[in-house]
């Protein structure tokens, strides 16, 4: 494991520090990249003859989100420090689902710093316009750095968020997803999102992990899709929102299963939970949970 310096903390004066705007220009091309580098065969994502043309997959706008994020940690994290960060929780809120032709602006700044058990915490929000300045998403993306304690008290400039209701019980559906060895390779340049963890093996045991590991995020649209195809007719457009916290590593080639738990009513819509298993039975995703538009 990568040993810090005793004195590198993750100050708590980052708080409000930002990064942008990022602007993004969204084609056909990389909407169905990004649909087929997770195995998506949903026609929504990829017959452009359709007659409303296709939609971006629900987890598409991490693509667009990623460049500030390095941008962000150059900024406010020790170089010693953002080895040992990890993406631990996730909060999507969709406005309206991306499409070819949109000219994005991204905006990302850092919003909550909290000491928790494992290490720092930080959460960086992602907000996200198109070119009429109406907002498309909003992301808060939490990143814990393990080991690591924050320099100062914990700061928020947003209502600090509440440990959601675990995602748990009996599962009323499965689903096995296979996770090809070379599936972190083709998410990366599909998705554009370059974060050598994912692909290099000499990266990966730098920063202490047994191999190189799955990007969270596409374990996430792995399950988003197993989800949609089981509770909303495999429509993308009925997301509303995703949450979830990522927990064990999921490394390849293996097989995920992914559990669908309750589905209740929500004052805007419909709430489902779920949650992503490891082929060693591990949370490699938990909490999870999709807002659908009724």
């Amino acid at each position: 494991m990568h040993e810090l310096p005793p004195i590198v903390r993750v100050r708590a004066d980052i708080l409000g520090v930002e990064a942008g705007p990022g602007l993004a220009e969204i084609d056909a091309r990389w909407l169905m990249a990004y649909a087929a580098g997770i195995g998506e065969a949903n026609p929504v994502y990829l017959d452009t003859s359709r007659k409303d043309g296709i939609v971006a997959h629900p987890v598409f706008p991490v693509c667009y989100e990623w460049p500030l994020a390095p941008a962000l940690r150059a900024k406010t994290i020790h170089p010693d420090v953002e080895l040992m960060g990890v993406h631990a929780t996730h909060d999507l809120l969709l406005h309206r689902l991306v499409v070819p032709g949109d000219r994005l602006t991204t905006t990302a700044r850092i919003v909550g710093v909290e000491q928790r058990k494992p290490g720092a915490y930080v959460v960086t929000r992602y907000e996200t316009r198109d070119a009429s300045g109406a907002p498309v998403t909003t992301t808060d993306y939490g990143t814990l750095y393990r080991g690591v304690e924050t320099a100062g008290p914990d700061r928020w400039l947003i209502d600090a968020p509440a440990d959601p209701h675990p995602a748990d019980g009996p599962a009323r559906w499965h689903a096995r997803v296979p996770i090809l060895a070379g599936a972190a390779h083709v998410y990366t340049e599909c998705a554009r999102i370059w974060n050598p963890v994912h692909t290099d093996r000499a990266v990966a045991a730098a920063a202490g992990l047994p191999d190189i590991i799955l990007h969270g995020t596409a374990t996430l649209a792995l399950a988003v899709s197993a989800l949609l195809a089981r509770e909303a007719d495999d429509d993308p457009t009925r997301v509303k929102r995703i949450r979830c916290r990522f927990a064990a590593m999921v490394l390849m080639p293996s097989t995920l299963t992914v559990q669908g738990l309750t589905r209740e009513k929500a004052p805007d819509g419909e709430a489902v939970g779920f949650r992503v298993l490891t082929e060693q039975g591990a949370p490699a995703i938990r909490d999870g949970l999709v807002i659908l538009h009724g």
